[in-house]
């Protein structure tokens, strides 16, 4: 089960998806798209990743579709989960995707 987690994770437009839903509100997706520069379909695919992994759950509402943490993770599952977000956090904006990075 910690595979399909880990491989959504290690994308990083879904990190930041996850990263946003971890206040466990519903987000619509055109507000994820809008955050973080994304078209619907490529959204729409990058969640879907992230259902089948277990770690969202989604609702269908009119024309949109609106995702949230699923609360229902196992408790190893989400430490884990919390780990990343964490540390991804702690990284400050050049963590998250189009962050600025230093040229090392």
């Amino acid at each position: 089960m910690i595979l399909p987690v880990l491989s959504a994770l290690a994308e990083p437009t879904r990190l930041a998806a996850m990263h946003m839903l971890r206040d466990g509100n519903e987000h619509c997706v055109c507000e994820l798209m809008q955050a973080l520069g994304a078209t619907q379909s490529r959204m729409s695919r990058h969640m879907q990743v992230l259902r089948q992994a277990g770690l969202v759950l989604d609702r269908r509402d009119a024309q949109w579709v609106r995702y949230r943490r699923n609360p229902g993770l196992p408790p190893q599952i989400a430490a884990v989960l919390d780990a990343v977000l964490d540390t991804m956090r702690d990284a400050g904006p050049a963590a998250a995707p189009g962050g600025e990075r230093s040229a090392a």
